[in-house]
């Protein structure tokens, strides 16, 4: 059983074709159904979230299967096919499972590590479920990827270091004041940065949320979503005397926090620390601030230094990870090429049984009256004749069955014999080498890599 994979993702199309492409949860489970009609598609899933959207298949023929996605990807965006394939990526078999694998470890994302992508693979994976498209080979797979991407995470640490400028703003938080548990924060400006910074806040312990904007109306709206409260702008710096944390994000062009409107303010707090973070660019805070007593004063700088910081940590981590899915990789062909070979390597012993079985009885036949021995002795030459006519094929198959092209020795194995395998149909119109071409345009030579891979770690090559 071959597994592929089209797609696309935000390195590969503008979000305009990724709309188009886009698969809301909502529906996704007819759509899958209706792709499992399609020729050639003996199993699917699909991963869509807001910057990819990737089908996965077991296709029966690999031809067959990629043309039929190719159609239902048209069907689906109002695209002609020719332009689809402009904007996606092609992957099969060895290269399939390591995208899947490196995707669901946060590898293949826009920010390093993140971790709601193996949510959302789990989350695809179980609608799959729903639907009844998946066969055993995509549930192992999915399954495989999903206990690879926990384990990536357990074992690299690599979603543990912030690289957002958000998620730096919390880290910093926490350095300043220890536990965040029952910390208010006053949040200047309604916009995106600031949201999610208080997002993030929120989620890490902060209970109350105060904010304050020129437009008071865009202060209600960002309020509510934290059941906060709205304050107008000319009290900020009354409310600022109690808080924990302030949050500056404005588009002014010029400083809306001032030296003395903060000495003012230290002076009514009574000594008590007080955590700022400026997000503006320009700044909203003036920098003298920082050298007032119990002021921590933090810029987009300070939060840059951070990111930068844990991303080089997280391409360390990354290094780890790669190792982790070889492993995890290597683990899953091996399982799956034993599923693959062994009802070939069945089919052919059973072939050669039969044609014993049927000249054994053509000889006696014509032999006329033999005794036990005679029938024994004759029996046991067949029986080693055919033994050894199929010692070498069956051993060739199973160390071929290890190999990335295993799939391909298989079939030609199947054309060669004529053997009828259930649920495998060797493909007697196309070449095998014409079709490890095809194979290898799609997979953007990644059977090429994926011999030499393997051949590092040992494995045969036949």
């Amino acid at each position: 059983m071959l597994i592929a994979v089209i797609g696309v993702n935000h390195r590969t199309a503008p979000l305009e074709v990724r709309e188009k492409l886009a698969f809301p949860e909502w529906g996704t489970k007819e759509w899958l159904r209706k792709l499992l009609s399609y020729p050639g598609i003996d199993g699917c899933a699909i991963v869509s979230t807001c910057n990819r959207t990737e089908i996965y298949i077991a296709p029966v023929e690999l031809d067959t299967g990629m043309s039929s996605v190719w159609s239902f990807l048209s069907e689906k965006s109002g695209l002609d096919i020719s332009e689809i394939k402009n904007y996606t990526f092609c992957h099969t078999l060895y290269d399939a499972i390591r995208h899947l694998f490196r995707v669901v470890s946060g590898l293949d994302s826009m920010i390093l590590g993140e971790t709601q992508i193996l949510g959302q693979v789990k989350r695809a994976y179980e609608i799959a479920l729903e639907a009844q498209t998946t066969n055993v080979v995509l549930n192992t797979l999915f399954q495989q990827a999903i206990t690879t991407g926990k384990r990536v995470r357990t074992e690299t640490g690599i979603d543990q270091n912030p690289v957002s400028i958000p998620y730096a703003a919390v880290e910093l938080a926490k350095q300043s004041l220890g536990s965040l548990e029952g910390r208010s924060v006053l949040v200047v400006g309604a916009g995106e940065m600031s949201e999610l910074t208080v997002l993030h806040l929120v989620a890490n312990g902060v209970s109350s949320v105060i904010v304050s904007n020129r437009s008071y109306d865009r202060a209600v709206q960002l309020a509510e979503k934290f059941n906060g409260a709205a304050v107008k702008f000319d009290r900020l710096f009354y409310y600022m005397t109690e808080a924990d944390i302030v949050i500056s994000s404005t588009a002014a062009q010029h400083y809306v926090i001032k030296y003395p409107d903060m000495e003012e303010v230290m002076d009514r707090r009574g000594g008590r620390t007080i955590m700022m973070i400026d997000i503006a660019v320009p700044r909203d805070i003036d920098p003298a601030v920082r050298q007032i007593p119990g002021v921590n004063l933090y810029d987009v700088d300070h939060l840059q230094n951070v990111v930068d910081a844990n991303l080089a940590e997280r391409r360390k981590a990354a290094v780890q990870a790669e190792g982790i899915i070889e492993e995890e990789l290597n683990e899953f062909m091996r399982w799956l090429s034993t599923r693959f070979v062994v009802p070939t390597i069945s089919a052919l012993k059973k072939m050669g049984e039969e044609i014993k079985q049927r000249e054994l009885q053509r000889a006696f036949n014509r032999l006329g009256d033999l005794n036990e021995r005679e029938r024994k002795i004759i029996s046991s030459l067949a029986n080693s004749i055919v033994n050894q006519l199929l010692h070498n094929p069956v051993i060739k198959l199973k160390q071929a069955a290890l190999t990335p092209e295993g799939h391909l020795y298989i079939e030609i194995a199947q054309n060669i014999f004529n053997l009828n395998v259930e649920g495998q149909r060797p493909q007697e119109k196309i070449a095998p080498s014409e079709k490890k071409k095809k194979v290898a345009s799609c997979s953007a030579s990644g059977w090429d890599k994926g011999v030499t891979a393997m051949a590092a770690n040992g494995r045969p090559r036949e």
